[in-house]
């Protein structure tokens, strides 16, 4: 039994509302210093999980440790500055990447993204990261994802690797973070992404997307396949020399 104190003190920081059928608990905001560039930025982080049951804050809090929520990862979103007020505000829909993001893989991009969007969220003046845990992989798992690798490894490219497998090209979903971002924010949003599809994700669930900022860089011998498979094969937007570099795009994203 939790004590009725410790449920006192967490209950204000959670929000519950509804994704489809399912109920989304969203926690925070929690004060997350985080160090870019040696300079500490200071950032405000929720987590969210789904349950199909719909609970009052004190019965959520009451069956975490019952849940074996360590075994499902949970998603998250960092929010900077005066986010959901703010007349423009950046936002990333960041797919996680186990081996790029941790790891500092040189086989993708995505760690230098998820760094990189951090940095231009932050000199911007306001903007959110959602950190989205199922979707790695373009949403087949990290399991998958190793044995997509073994593919690539023998001259698939990301695409093919995936179909191969049984899964479709890309079965990441955004609707809980759409959910999420909407609890969050009503004006106005400018996206940071290559990826058409996570615009029009945004646009057909109806949100005021104000435009779009690319983010290429960390081009190397080792992720240039993959770049290039996100490009002709993805439908990434590549920028009209090929690959600018995303410390170019900082004025942009301040403008």
């Amino acid at each position: 039994m939790i004590n009725s104190h410790i449920i006192q003190l967490l209950a204000p920081k959670i929000q519950t509302f509804p994704s489809g059928k399912e109920f989304i608990y969203l926690v925070g905001p929690i004060k997350l210093p985080v160090n870019l560039d040696g300079e500490t930025k200071t950032f405000q982080w929720y987590s969210w999980m789904k349950s199909d049951k719909a609970m009052e804050s004190g019965e959520l809090i009451e069956s975490l440790a019952e849940a074996e929520l360590a075994e499902r990862q949970q998603s998250s979103v960092l929010v900077y500055g005066d986010f959901a007020d703010a007349q423009e505000a950046l936002i990333r829909m960041h797919s996680i990447c186990h081996t790029g993001d941790i790891f500092g893989s040189k086989r993708c991009d995505c760690g230098f993204q998820l760094e990189q969007s951090m940095k231009m969220i932050a000199a911007h003046g306001a903007g959110a990261l959602f950190y989205l845990a199922n979707h790695e992989g373009r949403g087949i798992g990290l399991f998958s994802k190793a044995m997509a690798y073994i593919l690539q490894e023998e001259g698939l490219d990301t695409v093919d690797a995936n179909l191969q497998l049984g899964f479709t090209d890309d079965a990441r979903n955004y609707d809980d973070a759409i959910a999420v971002l909407r609890a969050l924010r009503s004006a106005p949003v400018t996206l940071i992404t290559n990826n058409p599809r996570k615009l029009a994700a945004l646009q057909e669930a109806g949100l005021n997307v104000g435009g779009r900022v690319p983010l290429w860089g960390d081009r190397s011998a080792f992720n240039e396949k993959y770049l290039q498979t996100k490009v002709n094969r993805s439908g990434h937007l590549a920028e009209s020399d090929g690959w600018a570099g995303a410390e170019t795009l900082l004025p942009h994203a301040q403008a």
